[in-house]
């Protein structure tokens, strides 16, 4: 009768082995990309009665953490992994829809604490907890197509937009002026292709920034441009003291570190844009942020996202394909020559050259020195992201903007209670490689076609705006044109898919 009981034993905890496999801790494949049949169990281990019951969760599939197959810190800093295999980890971080074992949500804790729609436990919706994946708001490779084409790294639909911190809105319109009051911010995802080649020329940008600044210390009386990679910052000043004079700095803050991720030049890296995101869309706490070990939201779930976590989505989001621009600029198109003549160009450059091909990936990083922390480089040269090699030891990065904040005027200002009018009508140049897949336009999609977009320019963009508005029906068709010849890549991430 023993020998019975326990052969039972064992064949429960068969069918509970089937039940409740799911991706191997190897990380092989993207999540779900493994047969899901796994721990298969001989007769003979059966029958002998060498197996016992395993300590199991008595849940049905799917109650289980979906955030498996994940790395470390030291395996990537200590080369154990590929390149190939840390995209993988990142894919999965990408796509894997977090649940509350995984640490999803707001307990009581802090960082956390914000209240749920009806009290649902869950969702909020206008203040972040809006999603549980960032391919929710990342998966629309096109919307010039019907039906649009989706994909890993896209941009979002309106419906996706963010709604940041607001503390009071007006939806029902009580006071008639056909204007849904709103002190929050509201904003439309990007995508997140050619973002090494980003993050590298931004890195650069503030290296340049850092010795002006220098200069002009060890210079003072003396005002210093600052001037880097084509772009101008405006200029500094110190006094007999050490003391600077940002008054002339334009379109970066005094810290002189750019910052091109962001609609409003908030991070340096898209690292720091992660650790951002991930405590704000999912409640999904980065123990680099809180502590190791340590449940600061008190949701009941520590390390919820791991240094290797946020290492090998940097790594994959870095080394994703980048849109194609150089054909289109090549081609002398008459649309980009008029995009030229009428001053888009001043903001929206073109291409920017780097100094350098490899992109350093660092933590914990120093927003000033760059290389501190580094625990890996990316050839931005190589396939997937393929930059093109400018002949002087760096990338072509075709990107049609300058990684600076400009005034945009009152008609696209935001209303966000915690800063001032100034920084409510100040936004990044958008980037427009990729512009033709990426309606709807502007900051916050408020702009369904190009035209539109251009039109409701302001600010320093007006004197632009007005000379596109006056050109000839033909030649504004011609710009037009040429903006629907910037695509996105059509099938990112193919290689880690396959």
């Amino acid at each position: 009768m023993h020998g019975g009981k326990q052969t039972v034993r064992a064949a429960q905890a068969a069918c509970l082995l089937i039940l409740f496999v799911t991706i191997g801790a190897s990380g092989q494949t993207a999540q779900g990309q493994q047969p899901n049949f796994q721990g298969l169990l001989k007769q003979g281990q059966i029958i002998d009665g060498e197996l016992t019951l395993p300590e199991i969760p008595r849940t049905a599939q799917g109650e289980q953490p979906n955030f498996q197959g994940r790395v470390t810190q030291e395996q990537i800093f200590n080369g154990e992994l590929p390149l190939r295999e840390i995209r993988l980890a990142g894919l999965r971080v990408f796509t894997t829809p977090f649940n509350k074992l995984d640490g999803y949500g707001d307990g009581d804790g802090d960082p956390g604490g914000r209240p749920t729609l009806q009290g649902n436990g869950t969702l909020l919706r206008v203040n972040g907890l809006d999603g549980q994946t960032c391919l929710e708001c990342h998966s629309l490779l096109s919307a010039a197509t019907v039906p649009p084409r989706l994909g890993i790294g896209g941009v979002g639909g309106s419906v996706t937009n963010a709604i940041i911190e607001p503390t009071a809105m007006d939806p029902a319109d009580l006071d008639f002026d056909k204007n849904a009051g709103f002190n929050g911010r509201f904003a439309n995802p990007p995508f997140i292709f050619g973002s090494g080649g980003i993050e590298l020329l931004g890195l650069e940008m503030t290296e340049d920034l850092q010795e002006l600044r220098a200069e002009a210390l060890a210079n003072p009386g003396i005002v210093i441009p600052l001037t880097t990679h084509g772009v101008d910052f405006g200029e500094i000043v110190a006094d007999a003291n050490g003391n600077l004079d940002f008054s002339g700095v334009k379109g970066v803050d005094a810290d002189l570190v750019v910052k091109p991720f962001g609609r409003k030049g908030e991070f340096a890296t898209v690292r720091d844009f992660d650790i951002g995101a991930m405590q704000f869309h999912f409640g999904m706490q980065p123990s680099e942020v809180v502590g190791t070990g340590f449940d600061a939201d008190a949701d009941g779930v520590v390390d919820e996202i791991r240094p290797g976590d946020l290492s090998a989505l940097h790594t994959f989001e870095v080394t994703l394909e980048r849109p194609e621009a150089e054909k289109t600029i090549a081609s002398g198109a008459s649309g980009f020559q008029r995009f030229i003549e009428i001053g888009c160009a001043s903001c929206h450059v073109p291409v920017i050259q780097t100094q350098a091909q490899t992109l350093p990936l660092r933590f914990p990083s120093d927003p000033i020195d760059h290389t501190a922390g580094i625990y890996a480089t990316v050839d931005l040269t190589q396939p997937p992201v393929s930059f093109r090699s400018n002949g002087a030891g760096g990338i072509s990065v075709p990107l049609f903007a300058d990684l600076k904040r400009h005034d945009m005027g009152p008609n696209l200002s935001e209303n966000f209670a915690q800063v001032d009018e100034q920084r409510n009508r100040e936004f990044t140049t958008a980037r427009l490689w990729g512009v033709a897949d990426t309606a709807p336009y502007l900051h916050d999609g408020r702009a369904t076609t190009l035209t539109e977009a251009i039109l409701l320019h302001g600010g320093e963009a007006l004197p632009a705006r007005n000379a596109f508005a006056a050109l000839s029906g033909r030649n504004q068709a011609e710009v037009i044109a040429f903006l629907r010849s910037l695509r996105t890549p059509t099938r990112p991430a193919e290689d880690l898919l396959n």
